[in-house]
């Protein structure tokens, strides 16, 4: 029997990156799942049930809380991952996920989500001395570059490298030299649907609590625009953007089951993504509800939102940009059903044919054979 290993940076919740990884549970259901730290009741049944083997990371105490801070060990931790004996590696990887140590000749296909953001070209989101002052900053920075030279160093692990979008695409070209193929990731859109209501008149943020999401441009866009604003998702960055929307008519509802998520969307008057985003499943779970999206015109909403279409995509990273972006939503003549129409080229379905496909190529390809 085939062995398969799908090797997965970390399990500590249902993200876009974990949705990757469901499909393909289901489309390997004997494979084994390897990853740096699991925390058990973190993921889906369909991930839950194959065979999890995690790093010498798991045995930390209080890991799970305080995992991100061991980004300096993560190199050694993917490293000392044993894949002896398995026939092919699929990682999905926006870490370290990418650089495990495969045996010789063993085929090894990445679904990556984009090389390691915060040690190339978004460390001062994360890192930068507003974050962690000017001592901090310069500490981090000898890190980082230590995690970015390693990164590169270590890009040639991978025998094909697939991106989530063309944006990451480039990326990966432009970090490791590396061509690769595209497959949008998936999104469900069975469950994702209209059910018919109205807007009911507020902005809705769906996002982790993170730096570079920029959520407080969100808020700012939606008290210019009078608009309530409710933001779903938890992260690091909750406590500070709690004491920045102090006074506006800012709802944080934390994590929410997708069923809860699902019925926000139905009732949104416009879905905000102020961040660059690599591919943003967030929008394609809008638009396949049947409602519009404001985003940032960069990265891959660029790719997954039409403009003046299924909604307004803004140049400017402003809140002044944003606000008028709502404004000008409310006047364009919007079909929920040409949005839901839209969406559906990102489903499920299409996303476990088109990876299959390309793992399939691969595996049948000589022994050590690069793309």
């Amino acid at each position: 029997m085939t062995r398969i290993a799908l090797v997965h940076d970390w399990l500590t919740g249902m993200r876009g990156g974990e949705k990757a990884l469901e499909v393909l549970c289901d489309l390997y259901p004997d494979a084994e799942i390897l990853t740096l730290v699991h925390v058990t009741g973190s993921v889906s049944l369909p991930i839950a049930r194959h065979k999890i083997r995690t790093s010498v990371l798991q045995h930390l105490p209080g890991i799970r809380r305080i995992y991100r801070h061991c980004l300096p060990v993560f190199p050694v931790a993917v490293e000392l991952l044993d894949l002896d004996g398995y026939d092919l590696i699929v990682s999905t990887s926006h870490c370290a996920a990418k650089a495990v140590v495969a045996p010789p000749g063993t085929p090894h296909v990445c679904y990556c989500f984009t090389p390691m953001r915060y040690a190339w070209d978004q460390f001062d989101e994360y890192f930068g001395p507003r974050r962690l002052g000017a001592v901090g900053t310069r500490l981090a920075r000898a890190v980082l570059r230590r995690m970015a030279r390693w990164d590169a160093r270590t890009s040639g692990r991978v025998s094909r490298y697939v991106a989530i979008s063309h944006y990451v695409a480039g990326r990966i070209r432009r970090y490791y030299n590396r061509r690769s193929d595209v497959v949008y990731p998936p999104v469900d859109t069975d469950f994702y649907s209209p059910d018919g209501r109205a807007s009911e008149g507020y902005a809705l943020v769906v996002s982790a609590l993170v730096p570079y999401k920029r959520i407080e441009l969100a808020i700012d866009a939606a008290r210019l625009a009078g608009m309530s604003l409710k933001i779903v998702g938890q992260g690091p960055d909750r406590a500070r953007l709690e004491a920045y929307a102090h006074g506006g008519e800012v709802q944080f509802l934390g994590f929410q089951p997708d069923e809860i998520v699902r019925d926000l969307y139905r009732g949104a008057e416009a879905v905000l993504l102020p961040g660059e985003e690599d591919f943003g499943i967030v929008p394609v779970e809008a638009q396949a509800c049947g409602r519009p999206v404001v985003a940032l015109s960069q990265g891959g909403t660029c790719e997954t939102v039409l403009d003046r279409v299924t909604g307004v995509l803004v140049t400017e990273s402003t809140p002044e940009a944003f606000a008028r972006a709502l404004g000008l939503l409310r006047g364009l003549p919007f079909d929920p059903m040409v949005a839901r129409a839209h969406a559906e080229a990102f489903s499920r379905q299409r996303f476990a044919a088109e990876m299959a496909s390309l793992i399939d190529q691969t595996r049948e390809a000589p022994a050590g054979a690069r793309w």
